[in-house]
């Protein structure tokens, strides 16, 4: 049917990228995974609502397993960050640094990294494991109920993140970053109704203990049981603009239903696709993906067993 090196090559290693490799594989596919290693599902000290884990997963744990399924059906999966890729001749090179591959079909799992408070990276690692810095609302909201909560973050986003909050912990504060909050009237009226307490940067430190969290800022110094850093995401899309796909207005990248970007042959799942940020999300769309590229495949020629 080609003269690709593979069927499709899956690029990143995530819950989207590992899913539907595993798919295309058992829809009897030659499929290349190619994985940075930072994927952010690893962040996750524990997954309370990842489907089929009773008493939760940790992210490590949940990857390991799903590039053990992979496995199990032939699935090559290579460690390097793919910095090129160009459309070719029925499909696409791309490259790691080991040399040009070439795929009929490339799936985009690329997702995206949360920007971070500024503090000392081990800290925040330290911080992240115990559950003292925490990125998702709705993976962990739960985790807080009741707890006294800090949100670092201002304008319409740390609102909506501080609001979102607010019905799991009657203690949530609004923290700015980098000095005074700069609200509308709508946003400052929002925070009153719900009895969230505002209070102005700059973030001067932020220390985490074993239990706490201390966020020192020139007013006071405000202890918490968990903090979210509100401060946006940075999406990974860089190789989508090297193949030549069309982005929305906002600069993210669509996809249609079947997870089809706009360049012929290259699809999109998981959280580099707008969407929600969600590892059963990702999971479905990747499943939409590999039988999308499984049918698409077909249509250039039979996919007949010898």
């Amino acid at each position: 049917m080609t003269t690709s090196d593979y069927d499709c090559i899956v690029i990143g290693g995530g819950p989207a990228g590992l899913t539907a490799s595993i798919y295309l594989a058992r829809f009897h596919l030659a499929v290349l995974v190619v994985d940075g290693g930072a994927s952010r599902a690893a962040w996750i000290p524990r997954s309370h609502n990842c489907p089929g884990f009773p008493g939760g997963i940790s992210g490590t744990e949940l990857l390991e397993r799903l590039r053990a399924q992979a496995d199990e059906f032939g699935v090559k999966l290579e460690t390097g960050i793919v910095t090129k890729i160009k459309q070719a001749a029925d499909g696409f090179t791309i490259d790691w640094g080991s040399g040009p591959v070439h795929g009929t079909a490339v799936l985009l799992a690329t997702g995206l990294t949360n920007r971070r408070p500024a503090m000392d990276p081990e800290l925040h690692d330290e911080a992240l494991a115990k559950g003292l810095i925490r990125y998702c609302p709705v993976c962990d909201g739960y985790e807080v109920t009741d707890r006294k909560v800090g949100v670092v973050g201002t304008g319409p986003h740390g609102v909506a993140e501080a609001v979102f909050l607010r019905s799991y912990t009657a203690q949530v504060t609004l923290i700015a970053p980098d000095g005074p909050h700069e609200l509308s009237a709508a946003d400052r009226c929002r925070v009153a109704h719900c009895g969230i307490r505002l209070l102005d940067g700059p973030c001067r430190s932020i220390t985490p203990d074993e239990t706490t969290i201390a966020i020192a800022t020139p007013v006071v110094t405000a202890t918490f049981d968990s903090i979210y850093p509100a401060l946006g995401s940075d999406i990974h899309v860089e190789l989508a603009r090297q193949a030549g796909a069309e982005f929305a207005g906002d600069g993210t990248l669509p996809v249609d239903r079947h997870q089809r970007t706009s360049v012929a042959g290259l699809y999109a799942a998981g959280d580099v696709v707008l969407g929600l940020d969600q590892i059963s999300h990702a999971i479905g769309e990747a499943g939409v993906a590999a039988t999308t590229i499984r049918n698409d495949l077909a249509e250039r020629g039979p996919l007949l067993r010898s």
